[in-house]
């Protein structure tokens, strides 16, 4: 089967991926390449598709080092010997060459990083939890630790959901209000008194806050764009009792 992978120039030479659903063995609602292990879909096919992922980063399932994700700002170093493993944490780091960092995502934003020179990379799955709380300063500050240098560490938000589909509460917005005034523009007005927020202007302003010179998004929605994307919030207004989740992944 074809996976379809998105890339971004910013990322390169470093060999990196943002998988959509194309492709992948998984059936009915996870129609595609499931890679969310922690999904009711038939575990051996999450496997199968994660070893497909796996083959096309050119190593293996049992190198590919992802996290139990928990919307928090903890960050795992992850060596040849623990990649394996799925602590509690929400961002991986790694000088190792051969393994992979994977974070998971449908709708919240996969981020991936990069020093090229240092040859220290990174990885971190942030909604608007980790967001606030770190996630992305946190992956930066462990990247330095194993010899990165902020100026040169680049990074590319991946397909999340856009401002025009994330609509929220009043409450949201004051909770990002009272953290920070400024944070509120990252909110446009919405309806019935409910604002729209910008899930990858707030993880770029983020990013570029801890010194970053090269960041973008790479600009999918993964809301709107249903035939490449898994959303959760999409699941949620249609009542469907579960959602695939997307990888993305990078490799020394």
């Amino acid at each position: 089967m074809t996976l379809e992978i998105l890339t971004s120039d910013t990322l390169a030479p470093v060999r990196h991926g943002f998988f959509t659903r194309s492709g992948g063995a998984s059936s009915g609602i996870f129609s595609g390449l499931n890679c969310g292990l922690g999904s009711s879909d038939q575990r051996e096919v999450v496997t199968m598709n994660r070893k497909m992922v796996a083959k096309s980063m050119g190593t293996t399932a049992e190198l590919m080092a992802g996290v139990h994700q928990i919307h928090s700002a903890k960050v795992q170093i992850a060596t040849a010997e623990n990649a394996a493993e799925r602590p509690e944490a929400d961002a991986l780091v790694t000088r190792t060459k051969g393994v992979a960092l994977s974070v998971l995502a449908a709708d919240c934003a996969p981020i991936l990083f990069a020093d090229a020179q240092a040859g220290v990379i990174g990885a971190a799955h942030s909604g608007w939890k980790g967001a606030v709380g770190g996630v992305i300063s946190q992956t930066v500050d462990a990247m330095v630790t194993l010899g990165a240098t902020r100026s040169h560490i680049k990074a590319c938000i991946g397909p999340c959901i856009s401002q025009r589909s994330y609509e929220v509460g009043p409450e949201f917005f004051e909770q990002f209000r009272d953290e920070d005034p400024e944070f509120t523009r990252f909110f446009a007005q919405g309806t019935d008194h409910h604002f729209l927020f910008d899930l990858p202007g707030f993880c770029l302003h983020q990013l570029r806050e801890t010194g970053l010179a090269d960041a973008h998004w790479i600009g999918h929605c993964t809301y709107l764009d249903e035939s490449r994307f898994y959303s959760y919030r999409r699941a949620t207004h249609r009542k469907e009792a579960d959602y695939g989740r997307l990888i993305s992944a990078i490799i020394l």
